[in-house]
C-alpha cells in the first residue's frame, strides 16, 4: 500500500472546501477555483460544495503523474 493511499483512507468519505484548504495548504480562492472548474469533482448541496474522497484521490493521482 502506498504512503499516499494510507493517508487518504483516514479522510472522511465527503470533504468540504475547508478540508481541501487544510490538506493541500491552499487558500480559499484556489480551493473554490479547483471545484468550480471541475478539476476536482464536486457536488453542490445547497450553497455548499462537497467533494467525494474518491474524487479527491483521483485528483491527487492525476497531479502526481
Amino acid at each position: 500500500m502506498s504512503k499516499q493511499s494510507k493517508k487518504t483512507k483516514d479522510l472522511p468519505l465527503v470533504l468540504k472546501v475547508e478540508d481541501l484548504m487544510q490538506i493541500l495548504s491552499i487558500g480559499k480562492n484556489t480551493a473554490y477555483r479547483l471545484v468550480r472548474s471541475g478539476k476536482i469533482y464536486s457536488v453542490r448541496v445547497g450553497r455548499f460544495y462537497r467533494i467525494p474522497r474518491d474524487a479527491f484521490e483521483e485528483y491527487l493521482r492525476k497531479t502526481s503523474e
